[in-house]
Formats: C-alpha cells, structure tokens, sequence
C-alpha cells in the first residue's frame, strides 16, 4: 500500500507535519478539512512506509 502524509502553515504562520500516514482518498479528505480554517501550503506528498515528512522550514 502506498501511504501519504500532509504538510502544510498553520493559521498561526508555523509550518506543520501530521503524527499519522493516509491513503490516498483519505489524505484528500484531510487537505480538504485544513484548507477551510485557513491553513495554506497545504501538500499531500507520498511517503515510505513508517516514515513521515519534516514540517518544511
């Protein structure tokens, strides 16, 4: 299974990572639900399995 996480700037200007991996449709889901609060940069990237992405700097 290929798995995907979020990056994205909080509303607070802080750049942020998930503690959790997605599926596909799910990580869409979920850029959906951060966008709406005003999030911005928000990236769905593919990801290797037990890995998770850096908050960008």
């Amino acid at each position: 299974m290929i798995s995907y996480a979020l990056t994205w700037t909080g509303p607070d200007g802080i750049n942020r990572a998930p503690a959790v991996a997605y599926d596909k449709p799910s990580s869409e889901g979920r850029k959906t639900e951060l966008e709406q609060p005003g999030c911005t940069n928000v990236e769905v990237v593919q990801i290797e399995p037990g890995r998770l992405p850096e908050p960008k700097a």
